[in-house]
């Protein structure tokens, strides 16, 4: 067996178990005697814009935003390109765009909400009092903190004035239907891209507690405008979102589940380690490490072979200079973890096609890959350090690199553990 085709293979069961059209499908909401507007954000909403304007037919009007280079034709809605994961001045642009489709609206009317992971950077839009290089200023903080998605978004919903359900607040009297690709541990769709359509209980309290406990470091004044603010974001119990609904329609589980049956049809035993992993990836990936070293030389929690998977969100707090995304951090730390050790291989790769910033998804791993690194001139330990662990899998071949996928359901781990005879 290829252990990289094979693990490849698995990766695009799970991509295809989000594919935006089948996950829309079950989820149509009834036609409404007005109009229909659709909005949305993310990496994936493009293709989920496409996906439904396919299914729903005539007649449909709107516009969502993307990530640069992650557009796909569409008929009606308009689709914008804004950065990530660092806000730039066009998704400011994007931000109004959206608040324009969605002015004027009757209670006749229904808003299409899609929304998938990617679209709090996406969706820029400073609260009153705030500037935009404020919520720049913001979000490299919270990037570089390590803190995991629930206390990111529990702060950027405080300071802004599109996420945390007011985009939602803006259609009212129109029914707004949300429509989420989840990429977050639990599947909480207030948490997916800040919930811009999707409001939570979680107020500045919740969010002053994320940077004590995080030691997040903000600029003053974002932290006195934290302690200043005249009111919380929006409640669930705001009437305006009575009429309202929320589907999550594809998932981590749900994709980690296809992967599985994948493995199994071609006569490998899977096992689901969880769906929803957050922490430090160097760390989570010791973890993973020593449940596949146990398998090969003890048989134990699972006989070999198996393919143990996992997702949710790993974190990584920044502490050097180099390239490279959570999902190949994690790998590094694991090929570190499992050098030497022979037949276990992995891979962990973001299922939006890109890790981070770089043009790669993640990366391969097995027992051998650290000793590859040290022969091609890379100490794989120094890389760690330096958050490098694109330049040491660019080094000796190990990039996962399939491109954007049109949909994103967070981290993808698969560890193959064939034992060691």
């Amino acid at each position: 067996m290829d252990e990289r085709t094979f693990l490849t293979r698995m990766f695009g069961a799970a991509i295809r178990a989000a594919d935006p059209k089948e996950a829309l499908r079950a989820h149509l909401p009834e036609r409404p005697k007005g109009r229909v507007v659709v909005i949305g954000a993310g990496k994936g909403a493009a293709q989920l814009a496409a996906a439904f304007e396919e299914l729903w037919g005539d007649p449909v009007e709107g516009v969502v935003v993307t990530r640069y280079g992650y557009s796909c034709a569409t008929r009606h809605v308009n689709v914008l390109e804004a950065a990530h994961p660092v806000p730039d001045a066009a998704g400011l642009a994007a931000s109004q765009a959206l608040f324009a489709a969605v002015q004027g609206l009757g209670e006749d009317d229904l808003v299409v909400a899609l929304v998938c992971g990617g679209g709090s950077a996406l969706l820029a839009g400073p609260a009153e009092g705030l500037t935009f290089d404020d919520e720049v200023a913001l979000n490299k903080a919270l990037l570089a903190s390590g803190a995991p998605i629930g206390a990111m978004n529990a702060i950027r919903k405080q300071v802004s004035r599109i996420k945390g359900g007011r985009l939602a607040a803006a259609a009212y009297p129109a029914r707004v239907v949300s429509l989420i690709v989840s990429d977050v541990p639990g599947d909480d769709p207030a948490q997916v891209a800040s919930g811009p359509t999707v409001p939570d209980h979680v107020g500045r309290a919740e969010a002053l507690a994320a940077i004590r406990d995080y030691g997040i470091e903000l600029p003053q004044r974002l932290r006195e405008f934290l302690n200043t603010a005249p009111e919380d974001a929006l409640s669930p119990d705001d009437p305006r979102f009575a009429r309202n609904e929320v589907h999550v329609v594809a998932s981590a589980a749900k994709s980690l589940e296809a992967a599985a049956e994948l493995a199994r049809a071609e006569g490998i035993p899977a096992a689901i380690l969880s769906d929803a992993i957050e922490g430090e990836a160097r760390e989570v990936a010791k973890v993973h490490a020593a449940i596949a070293r146990e398998v090969a030389a003890k048989g134990r929690p699972f006989a070999s072979p198996v393919v143990l998977l996992s997702g949710g969100e790993t974190t990584v707090t920044l502490r050097g200079q180099g390239k490279g995304g959570r999902n190949s951090e994690f790998l590094l730390s694991l090929a570190l973890e499992i050098d030497g050790v022979a037949g276990v291989a992995a891979l962990a790769a973001d299922t939006d096609g890109i890790d981070g910033s770089e043009d790669n998804a993640g990366a391969f791993a097995n027992g051998g890959t650290a000793r590859a690194m040290r022969g091609a001139g890379v100490d794989p330990a120094g890389a760690l350090a330096d958050n490098d662990a694109y330049s040491a899998f660019a080094a000796v071949g190990g990039l996962f690199e399939p491109g954007p996928t049109g949909t994103n359901v967070n981290d993808f781990r698969a560890i193959l553990v064939r034992g060691e005879g």
